[in-house]
């Protein structure tokens, strides 16, 4: 089969490699229809190649259709349609029971300290080869699914995976009181979903993003959008009776920019020896922190920060006076995507697309072209937001 292939920093290829098997009982093999790139991705793409194998396959936003399963599986059968979640979990575990499918017990990588398995993300996350690709191989696969309906079209339902559980759970997380303020830093894709979720529930939304095309986009969902200046903080400030915002989701992470040294220092782990850079980042790595930064001085004194966006550095200094002094609520955490599903599908199967998943792909292409996409998207050129690849339309 064709799959996308890790190189090395900044490539990424299109390889001819085996087609998946099934390994264990409870596998079920899928033929991917759509796969987007996530903007964790990029992670990949940039900074973590230390813990990743050259030909490694990327990807953990797919759905498709089942093309076999293994002798246990009880609960999908050839020919059924799924989205598969970006991670990996048993559904039985003490984690899994309390909807913390992200930490599953049976799936963590315990090698590195790690969460729950994902797909297509490194050693640090179990290294199991991701959905860029015409075939993907799902462990514990009675569990590890999303069913859906055979009418519509993928873009329905393919944010289920990552994107979309991600920004509701970004949302639920920030705890934002009944009719009030929610500040959202970041317009990438899940941004967008976040504000749209926040204008769904009632709340005034205030978005930042220095990115024109992606502000644009927020405000055809009636967000009330802003570019990232020297003075934002006062700016909202200034809309929220100079208290702030009563919630604030971080939707950018590790890709925040704002910290030359902080790059500097990126790149020059990326010049060591795999193993020593591993050790570097597992222990020393640090983070561009100028979002969460920005997230804290901009929420109001008792309230609550969110963090969507991914953050690795275990180095990172905090502000932990202001957080103390603000008495500010701080959550996050990789997504639970099975604990939301139930209150997705109803919302993109609406017919009035409630939440504009119709309206977030900018770049459909054949899986051929993801090369050239990830280039484009990590520079923000040809107003790329959300790429959708089709490795497989047979």
């Amino acid at each position: 089969m064709k799959a996308l292939t890790w190189q090395k920093k900044r490539t990424v290829t299109v390889e001819e490699v085996p087609d998946p098997v099934i390994r264990e009982p409870e596998d079920a093999i899928i033929r991917v229809t759509s796969s987007a790139i996530c903007g964790s991705d990029l992670h990949l793409y940039e900074l973590l190649g230390p813990f990743i194998d050259r030909g490694d396959i990327l990807g953990h936003e797919p759905m498709g259709v089942v093309v076999e399963v293994g002798s246990a599986v009880t609960k999908l059968r050839v020919g059924d349609r799924v989205v598969i979640p970006f991670n990996i979990s048993c559904g039985e575990c003490f984690m899994c029971r309390r909807g913390l499918q992200s930490q599953c017990e049976t799936t963590q990588v315990r090698e590195y300290g790690s969460g729950a398995a994902l797909f297509g993300y490194t050693k640090l996350y179990g290294q199991v080869p991701g959905g860029q690709a015409e075939y993907l191989r799902v462990p514990l696969a009675d569990y590890n699914h999303i069913p859906v309906g055979p009418d519509l079209p993928d873009e329905r339902y393919l944010f289920l995976s990552d994107i979309l559980p991600t920004a509701w759970q970004g949302v639920e997380y920030a705890q934002v009181p009944e009719g009030g303020t929610l500040a959202v830093m970041g317009l990438g894709p899940v941004g967008q979903f976040v504000s749209r979720i926040g204008r769904l529930r009632g709340y005034r939304v205030l978005a930042v993003d220095p990115v024109l095309e992606r502000r644009e986009m927020a405000e055809r969902h009636g967000i009330e959008t802003f570019d990232l200046t020297d003075t934002i903080v006062e700016e909202l400030r200034d809309l929220t009776e100079g208290r702030g915002a009563d919630s604030v989701v971080d939707a950018v992470g590790l890709e925040a920019h704002g910290n030359g040294g902080v790059a500097f220092m990126q790149r020059a782990v990326g010049l060591l020896p795999d193993a020593a850079a591993r050790q570097v980042l597992d222990k020393a790595g640090i983070d561009r922190l100028a979002a969460v930064y920005a997230s804290i001085d901009a929420v109001r004194r008792g309230g609550t920060v969110s963090l969507s966006g991914v953050y690795a550095g275990d180095a990172d200094i905090m502000p932990m006076k202001t957080l103390f002094d603000k008495q500010i609520t701080l959550r996050m955490g990789q997504c639970n995507v099975k604990h939301w599903v139930d209150d997705l599908l109803p919302l993109v199967e609406d017919v009035s697309d409630p939440l504009g998943v119709m309206d977030l792909t900018t770049h459909h292409a054949p899986l051929e072209d993801a090369p050239a996409l990830y280039s484009a998207f990590q520079k923000k050129e040809d107003g790329c937001i959300k790429v959708v690849l089709h490795p497989s339309t047979a």
